[in-house]
């Protein structure tokens, strides 16, 4: 009886740790309608969402992958890849409330790990950049936004909370809660708040800021100082060499002044007739 108890204790901490495909199932399923505002109905997300039917999939496709049933766990992904247009290696493990918008065009890599609550856009890879063995593609933490088109390549971390802009490709860690954008990705805005009321996530994911404008603005502006500068300094030295240029003017003496000075020389000549030409 007590080895029974300890046996009965193992699996349900074992359950409580790995909860059932059902309940991964029905998590998929219902995170969708919290952030695709196009969703109406389950009805309609079961039949006709490509990422819940890639990642239902998955699910299946892992639990063979860990029984070590390979050949029956890849079959099964390629199907799922043929029908979904998804493409997730059975042995990437993948966290709960997972969702795939508009679900075109991702790969998901063998040794990536995904956290609760991630949501990845159309053209987003989880991809390796070598072809050793071991760990070779990035892991995203929970509550992670991937954008449109993004490439997360080679066993980085990208941190909680944190925002990919569409179209960046990661190659460093990005650290917890911020936004980074760009070839290769920048951080351009720190870490912000998430949430909304009643649990939802945010999915602005758009209002990102544009570091290239931002630099551009900084460079004009400092062109602008630098000519306002050379211009200041071009007048100051045009100055001094318009002063040297001007001739100087002394003030002419009066006709007074001159025939009273003209009559002076005359008498010092003694002969009153004799007159000397100033």
């Amino acid at each position: 009886m007590p080895a029974l108890a300890a046996s009965m204790e193992q699996k349900c901490k074992g359950m409580a740790a790995a909860p059932g495909l059902w309940s991964l199932w029905r998590e998929d399923v219902a995170c969708v309608k919290a952030r695709d505002p196009a969703a109406r109905h389950v009805l309609e997300i079961l039949l006709t969402y490509p990422g819940v039917h890639a990642i239902v999939w998955h699910r299946l496709a892992h639990r063979l992958w860990r029984r070590g049933f390979k050949f029956p766990a890849r079959f099964l992904s390629w199907f799922a890849r043929l029908a979904t247009n998804v493409d997730i290696h059975p042995g990437a493990t993948i966290g709960r409330g997972f969702f795939i918008d508009h679900g075109a065009g991702v790969v998901i890599g063998e040794t990536a790990e995904v956290g609760d609550l991630v949501t990845l856009y159309h053209g987003v890879t989880l991809g390796g950049v070598s072809w050793s063995p071991g760990k070779r593609h990035p892991t995203i933490e929970s509550g992670v936004l991937v954008g449109a088109g993004a490439k997360i390549l080679g066993p980085i971390k990208v941190g909680a909370g944190a925002r990919i802009g569409a179209n960046s490709v990661v190659v460093e860690d990005v650290p917890p809660g911020v936004t980074a954008v760009g070839i290769p990705a920048r951080i351009v805005r720190e870490p912000v708040r998430r949430g909304q009321a009643g649990g939802r996530i945010n999915l602005d994911h758009h209002l990102i800021a544009d570091p290239v404008g931002e630099v551009l603005s900084i460079l004009l502006d400092r062109v602008d100082f630098l000519e306002a500068r050379l211009n200041h300094m071009q007048r100051r030295a045009r100055k001094p060499a318009t002063d040297a240029k001007a001739p100087s003017r002394e003030p002419a003496a009066s006709s007074d002044e001159a025939k009273a000075g003209s009559r002076e020389k005359t008498r010092k000549t003694g002969t009153g007739t004799e007159r000397l030409e100033t």
